[in-house]
């Protein structure tokens, strides 16, 4: 069985920007270009011109770049193409950054930077996107081929006449690598690289030679032929004996629980999650990092669970629990807030995306999450138990203490403000730090997009991730939170977001420093040069395109502030500056930071 994959309609998300094509099933290419009988003229019969071609037929409408002279004949090429936008970076990081946010919402990414000097500036990014399993094509204008086999050294080097230094770095963090260096194998190198990274939904690396670009070739002068991927499909006889396995073991459970994880959006299984969360009556949680893949005005959803950082009364539900069924988890130091976990094995199912455990065992091999999800829902005994418990426990949050007039801005009333911002016409964007955990608290309306980067933890990412997600998702208002620290390592494109036109709204959160470093080990480091924010945005925008800045102290800055930015200023850029005591953090940071320390300070074990 083949089913075609692919699509600028097919991978645009159905369920908000949450990532990738609609869940629970295999997008299809809707084949934009004309007839593949129809010949293409002899100046787009080229590499270049193919590589652009394939790139708009799986959904990728804008590349994000960096000119360096080993793509620049690329990039020539890359801009001819009638539906591809080449959006200039200001440097390979944010590139990265911004195609993996691309990606999370459009379902794959992509992103041009130039030989070594390019491609080791980038990397970081591309780590970041295969961590978190996102599909990203990656492609690096690389030496004259000519230059490939010879002794020569070249720029861009680092002086030695080895071309593979770059090559090596990216084995370890792409899953699959394409050294393009003779036109008679671009095709089939092309096409092995696309569809690898749309089946492993990890990033890719295709490095191409600067003078083959340009070069017509017959194996260019027709319109591609549509992606054939065949899809996975489960193994018949275990899928049956994993349901059957794990429906018996719920089935005699007393208050069973469900937790949605991250890995259900690769295993594209949310759908079929939420279709068991029907069917079982079960409270439904999601991990800290699953937040924004599961709808959660779901009549049975609890929260987040985070250990002791959990929102109210979830973690009580889930851990007292005598069965519960984890979708997809990833469980690492920070998920686990620093492996404290209340969780037996006994007790559990874990489902992976091709995988389910069942307790201390059996294990079944071969299962698609997804599959097996939809057919336990088929089997499963209805059982609301641990639902009502949390319903009969719970408590509503209070809210914030009223601020006296002018009274400086606190955390919680900034983030109480943000929740009012929220639509099906918002997403949100959070910033590793104590962003995580003030984010987290928000709900999320239906068709409201979230996205945050949990596993790799790089500062700084959303500033890119930000940019990328906005520009697959120009109908969103992308509303990023922010701090001062990682603001700092990666605040020039904020240039290309006005440069784009784009209407985001990013609260600058400026407490004076690194704050989820000081609660893990302070430190004389955590402590950062203060800039002036909004001056800074300001000389950026220099006058040039749609840009709006405030800076805040108190609450009825704060007010006028977001007025200005969802009224007159409503599609512009806006930049606010929010100034808060640099001790001003989350209780949840509070908690977890104390508990990664200790577990960062383990001694070590006895030899």
């Amino acid at each position: 069985m083949d089913t075609k994959i692919g699509s600028i309609d097919a991978c645009t998300p159905t369920n908000g920007g949450i990532g990738g094509p609609p869940n629970g099933g295999v997008c299809t290419v809707q084949n934009s270009s004309p007839s593949h009988s129809t010949a293409i003229s002899p100046c787009d019969a080229t590499l270049g011109r193919y590589l652009a071609r394939r790139l708009v037929e799986i959904g990728v409408t804008d590349v994000f770049s960096v000119p360096g002279d080993f793509n620049l004949t690329l990039l020539d090429h890359l801009i001819a193409e009638p539906s591809l936008k080449l959006v200039g970076c200001c440097n390979e990081l944010n590139a990265g950054y911004a195609a993996d946010g691309y990606a999370r919402s459009r379902g794959v990414g992509a992103c041009v930077v130039t030989f070594t000097v390019g491609g080791l500036s980038v990397l970081n990014a591309i780590a970041g996107a295969y961590s978190e399993n996102l599909p990203l094509i990656c492609i690096v204008g690389g030496p004259n081929s000519n230059d490939y086999g010879t002794n020569r050294i070249l720029h861009h080097t680092i002086g030695l006449p080895d071309f593979t230094q770059e090559l090596r770095c990216f084995q370890a963090v792409t899953c699959y690598q394409a050294v393009i260096n003779n036109l008679e194998e671009a095709h089939e190198l092309i096409d092995t690289a696309i569809s690898t990274a749309l089946k492993e939904s990890k990033p890719v690396y295709i490095s191409i030679s600067c003078n083959l670009p340009a070069i017509p070739l017959p194996t260019f002068s027709r319109h591609p032929v549509p992606f054939m991927l065949s899809p996975r499909m489960s193994n018949t006889m275990g899928l049956e004996a994993a349901v059957e396995a794990a429906s018996e073991f719920l089935n005699k459970a007393v208050k069973p629980v469900l937790v949605g994880g991250p890995k259900m959006r690769v295993a594209k299984a949310t759908d079929a999650f939420v279709e068991l969360a029907d069917a079982s009556g079960y409270g439904l949680a999601v991990m800290p990092s699953a937040k924004g893949q599961v709808p959660e005005h779901h009549k049975h959803f609890i929260g987040t669970y985070w250990g002791a950082v959990s929102t109210a009364f979830c973690a009580e539900i889930v851990e007292s629990a005598d069965a519960y069924l984890f979708a997809g988890p990833i469980f690492n130091d920070y998920s686990s807030v620093g492996y404290s976990l209340l969780l037996k094995k006994e007790k559990s199912i874990i489902v992976q995306p091709d995988r389910v455990t069942i307790g201390n065992g059996p294990a079944f091999g071969c299962v698609l999450m997804k599959d097996f999800l939809s057919e336990l829902a088929k089997r499963i005994k209805r059982n609301n138990t641990a639902y009502e418990n949390y319903h009969r426990i719970f408590v509503p949050e209070g809210k914030p203490l009223r601020d006296n007039p002018k009274e400086p801005l606190r955390v919680n009333v900034l983030f109480q403000h943000i929740q009012n911002l929220l639509s099906s016409e918002t997403a949100v964007i959070a910033e590793t730090g104590d962003s995580w955990f003030n984010c987290q608290k928000l709900k999320l309306p239906e068709g409201c997009g979230y996205e945050f980067q949990m596993q790799y933890g790089s500062i700084g990412w959303s500033v890119g991730a930000t940019l990328g997600y906005a520009q697959a998702v120009p109908s969103k208002r992308v509303i990023a939170c922010i701090g001062d620290g990682s603001f700092q390592v990666t605040a020039q494109d904020v240039s290309t977001m006005i440069r784009c036109g784009q209407k985001t709204i990013l609260f600058l959160i400026n407490n004076g420093g690194y704050t989820i470093e000081v609660e893990i080990h302070d430190g004389p480091y955590n402590v950062i040069k203060n800039w002036n924010y909004t001056a800074f945005v300001d000389a950026i925008h220099n006058g040039e395109g749609k840009c709006w800045t405030a800076k805040v102290r108190c609450e009825e800055e704060l007010v006028e502030a977001i007025g200005t930015a969802t009224g007159k200023e409503k599609e512009s850029f806006c930049f606010i500056e929010v100034i808060v005591h640099k001790d001003d953090t989350s209780k949840e940071l509070l908690e977890w930071g104390s508990r990664v320390g200790a577990a960062n300070s383990r001694p070590p074990n006895p030899q």
